[in-house]
């Protein structure tokens, strides 16, 4: 079975479809696996009847892994969140919001007002991981339709959550107040103990790494405003 190395740990899993394996190929690595995930052949049947007028099978094996990824990523200290995430000068900065908000635009606006210093390292579902008491975010195959992702890593220098707006304006927010979107751009495991270690994991990141909410419009005034203040850790 092959053995592929996201987010620091070697998982095994043997793809099905071109998509997951094409788009996995490039985390692939010959060391020995840490754990394995799939999907059994019954399942994947019973899944695909189910959600036939939704997802094909290529696509539905492609969500089901990066899922069963996340839930034993909490496991490890770590966890998903939906979000475009851009690295300058060794930092992560990741924007989340719900879908068709404008994640990826912004961050696209930070490769243009930044250059060669800037690049994304996931557009989709970025991995957390929290390693010898530091935050650091990694690049997976689980990027979305655009597929843009790096396999590497960066420590992390602050989430932001954004909201369209006409005008720009940016904020630091409290832990308390960034707890409801954060937990709603990530899977929350049905199992109990799992959800607990989720919990777990936001209290921490929360009290630890700075929290924006981010008004704007498609503007480099807009990705001007947000990397300085977030990169500079100011409080306004």
């Amino acid at each position: 079975m092959p053995v592929y190395k996201i987010a620091g740990l070697n998982v095994a899993y043997e793809p099905r479809y071109d998509l997951l394996r094409d788009r996995s190929e490039k985390y692939r690595c010959d060391e020995k696996a840490d754990f394995r995930i799939g999907v059994s052949d019954s399942l994947m049947e019973q899944q695909m009847e189910y959600y036939k007028d939704v997802l094909e099978g290529a696509g539905l094996e492609y969500l089901w892994v990066g899922s069963a990824f996340n839930l034993k990523l909490l496991e490890y200290n770590g966890m998903f969140l939906h979000s475009s995430t851009v690295v300058v000068d060794g930092k992560a900065y990741s924007f989340s919001a719900p879908c068709s908000t404008g994640k990826s635009t912004h961050t696209s606006l930070w490769l243009k007002l930044l250059g060669d210093k800037a690049f994304i390292i996931n557009d989709d579902k970025a991995a957390y991981r929290k390693i010898d008491g530091k935050y650091y975010i990694f690049g997976t195959p689980f990027s979305g339709k655009n597929d843009i992702n790096v396999n590497t890593s960066a420590e992390l220098g602050a989430i932001c959550f954004i909201e369209q707006s006409p005008t720009n304006s940016i904020e630091r927010i409290a832990p308390d107040d960034a707890l409801s979107p954060l937990i709603s751009q990530t899977i929350r495991p049905a199992n109990p103990e799992r959800m607990i270690m989720l919990c777990d994991f936001l209290n921490e990141l929360l009290n630890d790494v700075p929290i924006y909410r981010l008004k704007c419009n498609i503007s480099l005034e807009a990705a001007e405003l947000s990397y300085k203040t977030m990169s500079q850790g100011l409080l306004l």
